[in-house]
Parts: structure tokens; C-alpha cells; sequence
């Protein structure tokens, strides 16, 4: 059975607070008849600190999609190698070892894929099969996760390299002045994770089932609106209400591997928003201390998009981990409106989970 190794996280150097966003949306947009209902929702995402990878001064700017979206490929040549490293490192793999490198992103566009150029640039095998998902937003974390899952079921003795590269800050439109796009502009910050699903041995996350759920007609509530400036980002004010109908997908999910999703030993949430967590809270049944992994994501780093499950899982890494056999859920939300789940156990390198 395949394992959710260590993930690697990396962030920007450039930190944007809540203070500066605020002070910005102020100085921005004073003439706008709902700022105060944009800063108090700002206000309360509860994200202390971002990262970006250009300074704000640079970030405000619009120099055209074409530009953007070179920056975005110079910058995740720059800097998904590093994270790949540590996250084969951590799973006590090569290169060589991996079978499929599944690569998530929703915040520029390739053609090849980054897999390719990652095929070549660090040395992977020619024969490594290649999987970029584009269109599943925040969900996306919880898809590569499961499609890694369904690729070492499928092929028990494979290895598969998930990669989260998402520049949220390279979609800003200073045009967008809708209440949801000044909320998105004080919560989504720039991140890179990477993780190793080993279908042999490792630490961590024994993964035993997944699943989808996507809330019909909800397709409009999360989405981009592709434009000759770029990627235009749309959110509907509904969009924190949809843990009432997620949470019985999530129910139902353990239910069919008999287990009870609220009880459960551990939690990896993706953190779109505390409104998300306290609803989970309140619709699974559990304590709020159970999403701490993914209410810190938010705090520090803000919304990073697909990459907030896999920093989620690496803070419960670097609590120590959980007990061996410690059973355990993993889901992340994204347009759709779809959520993408996992149910596993906790598993020390060479223990059985069984």
C-alpha cells in the first residue's frame, strides 16, 4: 500500500503582513462604497503574514499576461528543483526511483509541462510518466495525492513525486474591485510544496481509500475568467457555506472503510478560509484544535492554493508525527465545487498499518 511521505514546503522571501494589506486596500480603494466590509473580512481570515515572490511594489503592477507569465516559469525553474530535492530526500529516494511525477498548478501555464523540463533539468528516467493538473484550483493538493494513491495501486511497486507550485501573487488585477477580489487580494499568498508516495516502505501516511464530491451546480462559485490581462479570479460570497454538504462526503467516505469521521486521530484540511474550518469543526463534529496544522498554513502563509494540504501534512511531520496506526483524513476544496479526500493511517518506515 502506498505511503504520503515528508512534504517539502517552500515560500518566498518577500512578506507581505496583515497590517500592510490592510493599509494598502486603505490607500487603494478609499473612494470604494464596501471597503469596510472588505477589510473586515480581510480582517478576519486571520492571515498574520503572506509570501511573494516579487516586493509588493513589483506585485501591484501589471505588465501584461505575457510577462507574468514568464516571470512564473523563470520563477518555478528557480525554485521547485530545491523542494523536489528535500521531499526525495526525506522519502529516502533518487530520481531514478520515481515512476510519475504528477504536477499541480493553477497560477501560470506551460507548454510542456514543468514535468518536462524536470524530466531533464534533475535527471529523472525518459520513461517517467508525466500527470499536470491545471483546472482544480485548491483542490488540486487533494487530487495529486489521490491520483498517486491510484497510480501505486495500480503499479505496487512504483513511486510517485507530487508537486504544488502555485504564484497566487502573479494573478493580482488591479481592475477587480469586486468585494470577493479584494478578500482574495488579503488571503492567497505564493507557495511550493513537494511530496514522495512510496509504493514500498517510508513514514507517514498509509493512504487506504479516496474519493471526489463535487456539489452540483456550484460550478460558478469558484472560477477564473480568462482574459487578454490573465487569470481573473472569481468567488462567490456563498463559497464558505459549502461545508454543510461536504462534510456528509467526508462522513461518507470513512463510513464506507468503517470508520467515523468524527473520531479520527488526525486531520489534514485544506485551510481556504477559518469560516472553513469552524464549519468542519461544527459539521464533523470535532474540536477545533484538530485542524491546528491548517489553521497555522493560513496564519503564516495564507491561502497557497493546492500546496495547503501538503504544508498542513509537513506541520504534523514536524510535531513528531502520530502514533503508528493513528487513522487519519486528508481533504482539500476547489472549484467545482469539488472536494478531494483521503482516509489512511499513520505508518513508521517498515511498520505495518494493516
Amino acid at each position: 500500500m502506498a505511503t504520503l511521505c515528508r512534504p517539502s514546503v517552500s515560500v518566498p522571501e518577500h512578506v507581505i503582513t496583515m497590517e500592510e494589506t490592510l493599509e494598502l486596500a486603505r490607500s487603494r480603494h478609499a473612494d470604494h462604497p464596501q471597503l469596510p466590509l472588505a477589510l473586515r473580512l480581510i480582517e478576519n481570515t486571520g492571515v498574520k503574514t503572506r509570501h511573494i515572490v516579487q516586493p509588493i511594489e513589483e506585485t501591484l503592477k501589471h505588465p501584461g499576461f505575457e510577462e507574468r507569465n514568464k516571470l512564473y516559469e523563470a520563477e518555478a525553474k528557480a525554485r521547485v528543483p530545491a523542494v523536489i530535492q528535500r521531499a526525495l530526500d526525506d522519502a529516502e529516494l533518487l530520481t531514478s526511483d520515481i515512476d510519475v511525477i504528477i504536477y499541480v498548478s493553477c497560477t501560470g501555464f506551460m507548454m510542456p509541462s514543468l514535468t518536462a523540463w524536470l524530466i531533464n533539468e534533475m535527471d529523472f528516467d525518459s520513461t517517467t510518466r508525466q500527470l499536470p493538473m491545471a483546472q482544480l484550483g485548491c483542490a488540486a493538493g487533494g487530487a495529486a495525492i489521490n491520483r498517486a494513491h491510484d497510480f501505486c495501486s495500480a503499479y505496487p511497486n512504483a513511486n510517485a513525486l507530487i508537486v504544488a507550485c502555485e504564484f497566487c501573487s502573479l494573478c493580482y488585477q488591479p481592475t477587480d474591485l469586486g468585494v470577493g477580489s479584494l478578500l482574495s487580494n488579503g488571503l492567497f499568498g505564493d507557495g511550493i510544496a513537494a511530496a514522495v508516495v512510496r509504493g514500498n516502505g517510508g513514514t507517514g501516511v498509509r493512504l487506504e481509500r479516496n474519493g471526489s464530491y463535487l456539489i452540483p451546480k456550484t460550478e460558478d462559485w469558484i472560477a477564473y475568467d480568462v482574459r487578454a490581462t490573465g487569470f481573473h479570479f472569481l468567488l462567490d460570497k456563498r463559497v464558505p457555506t459549502t461545508m454543510e454538504p461536504l462534510a456528509p462526503a467526508l462522513k461518507d467516505l470513512a463510513g464506507l472503510h468503517g470508520w467515523d469521521a468524527s473520531d479520527l486521530d488526525f486531520y489534514i484540511i485544506h485551510a481556504g478560509g477559518p469560516r472553513i474550518l469552524d464549519d468542519l469543526s461544527k459539521f464533523l463534529e470535532v474540536e477545533p484544535h484538530a485542524f491546528r496544522f491548517s489553521r497555522a498554513t493560513l496564519t503564516e502563509y495564507g491561502n497557497i492554493a493546492s500546496a495547503v494540504v501538503l504544508d498542513a501534512l509537513r506541520r504534523l511531520f514536524d510535531e513528531g508525527g502520530a502514533e503508528d496506526r493513528a487513522r487519519g483524513l486528508l481533504a482539500g476544496f476547489g472549484p467545482g465545487i469539488t472536494a478531494e479526500m483521503t482516509v489512511g493511517r499513520w505508518v513508521n518506515a517498515g511498520g505495518d498499518a494493516r
